[in-house]
């Protein structure tokens, strides 16, 4: 992999006393996001579990993974909770408005769980369980972030 492909992350416009690189598993991961809207995981040889975002040690057999998988950008809701209270945000230095959704979903061919932001504000209508569904960005930039939220596809 070219130097040029890797990705840098910045947070806002608050000066930071560091760089930080997302390496060569994390740019693949981010420059699909950006250029295609795919999600990508990792296969570990050994054990066939499927890691998203990618990771280069599988967790349970510690065997170095490199069998790339584009996964579905669906998947279902393992955990959530809804946000009550606000914070500032560090990629955008704006504070986040409240209520918010936050949940873990599960994509369909992944064998962990991805935390992520939901469109869904009302706890009463959100449930374990539930098929969501990644809502992208318009203007993608490589970060997690351009996956918007996800949403509760109808039953």
């Amino acid at each position: 992999m070219e130097k040029k492909d890797l990705l840098t992350i910045y947070s806002g416009e608050k000066a930071q006393p560091f760089n930080w690189s997302v390496g060569r598993y994390g740019s693949k991961f981010l420059t699909e996001l950006r250029d295609h809207k795919k999600i990508f995981g990792i296969k570990c040889s050994s054990c066939g579990r499927v890691y998203v975002p990618p990771r280069r040690v599988c967790g349970r057999c510690f065997v170095e993974m490199s069998d790339w998988v584009e996964l579905p950008p669906r998947g279902t809701l393992a955990a959530f909770t809804v946000l009550m209270f606000s914070f500032v945000d560090p990629d955008t230095g704006l504070e986040r408005p409240v209520p918010y959704g936050y949940g873990y979903v599960k994509f369909d061919g992944a064998d962990n769980t991805f935390p992520h932001f939901l469109e869904e504000t009302d706890y009463k209508k959100i449930k374990i369980g539930q098929r969501v569904e990644a809502v992208f960005e318009e203007k993608r930039r490589g970060h997690l972030l351009d996956i918007k939220h996800f949403r509760i596809l109808s039953e």
